[in-house]
């Protein structure tokens, strides 16, 4: 069933922290891919395991889930497509303060996973509250159109700009930022990269010369 509240959107950082998949299957394989894209420290527990599956990096347990274990994990992923088993998951993350998504059944998930869309460092995700995700993958694609490689260039020279504005004490807070972006786009579209870097660079200095102090972020 639909979620009753607006989702509250999150990104979780799982770099090197417990996953579990509950399930051996292709569903269950693109859930795990998805995690190790994230960098999460995987296990994988089903009685059946698909070849492809266990190619992959992660620790297999070729047995039934056991009810309880979700509690060692930090997130978890049912996708048995047995209704029984993967709400049995949702119901031990819950008493177990773990948030679980539990394939293609929204009622049963207390995190949902959106379509998403990586450019370098930038991640863009397009979630309906697990109402329809084939619509979210739609929209997900569209936005690809016009989300490219140019937009992750913009990212890191932002960012370039932003840690060296850290590193001489100052603030980031404030600065026009919208104008500079407008700007670095712009030479970037035109194959202008060099021109864009040495802009982002003079910001940087020009606002960590302004001795405003760095603030809490």
């Amino acid at each position: 069933m639909p979620f009753s509240a607006a989702l509250y959107p999150v990104g979780l950082v799982l770099a090197g922290r417990p996953c579990l998949v509950v399930g051996g299957g292709d569903v269950a394989r693109r859930k795990v891919e998805g995690l190790l894209r994230a960098g999460a420290t995987t296990t994988v527990v089903a009685p059946e395991i698909a070849p492809e599956l266990r190619a992959l990096p992660v620790r297999i347990e070729p047995r039934p889930y056991r009810r309880g274990e979700v509690a060692a994990y930090r997130f978890a992923v049912a996708a048995t497509g047995r209704a029984e088993v993967d709400r049995a998951v949702s119901a031990d993350g819950e008493a177990a303060g773990v948030w679980v998504n539990a394939a293609d059944d929204p009622g049963s998930c207390s995190a949902v996973l959106p379509a998403v869309l990586r450019r370098g460092p930038l991640t863009i995700s397009v979630a309906t509250g697990g109402e329809s995700p084939a619509v979210a993958s739609w929209l997900r694609d569209r936005i690809a159109v016009v989300v490219t490689e140019q937009h992750a260039d913009l990212a890191r020279l932002a960012s370039s700009a932003r840690r060296k504005i850290h590193d001489e004490g100052g603030s980031s807070e404030g600065l026009p930022w919208s104008s500079l972006l407008d700007e670095l786009a712009d030479l970037l579209a035109a194959g202008r990269g060099t021109e864009a870097a040495e802009k982002a660079a003079r910001f940087a200095e020009a606002a960590a010369r302004s001795g405003r102090p760095r603030s809490t972020e």
